[in-house]
């Protein structure tokens, strides 16, 4: 299940979130909206999901959360762009970086 969210996520909406890997959970990120999308099976459903919203592809990044360890990363096959010069699955820029990881806290608190 994909749930949608532009405030921080309840405890019901991060199990709804877990449906699909249990103690991952996808996360994707409008960082300029500051809007965010937890679960599904791939970033590109978030993604998809953020465009319908309209949000713009160049500013949606995608990456996860570990429930059991707390770990957050910033992974995800939507955030290959060779025009950007991010020609790996991690968020590179550091400033982009940083606005995503500040966010995904933001929706996890």
């Amino acid at each position: 299940m994909i749930v949608y969210l532009d405030k921080p996520a309840t405890k019901e909406e991060i199990k709804s979130a877990r449906e699909e890997f249990g103690i991952y959970i996808k996360i994707t990120i409008d960082i300029l909206k500051g809007v965010c999308t937890l679960g599904g099976k791939l970033h590109a459903d978030g993604k998809k999901f953020l465009i319908e919203k309209g949000s713009k592809q160049e500013n949606i990044w995608g990456g996860g959360y570990d429930i059991k360890s707390g770990r957050i990363d910033s992974q995800a096959v939507i955030n290959i762009r060779p025009r950007k010069m991010n020609d790996s699955m991690e968020i590179l820029d550091p400033v982009t970086r940083k606005k995503f990881l500040s966010l995904v806290e933001k929706f996890l608190k």
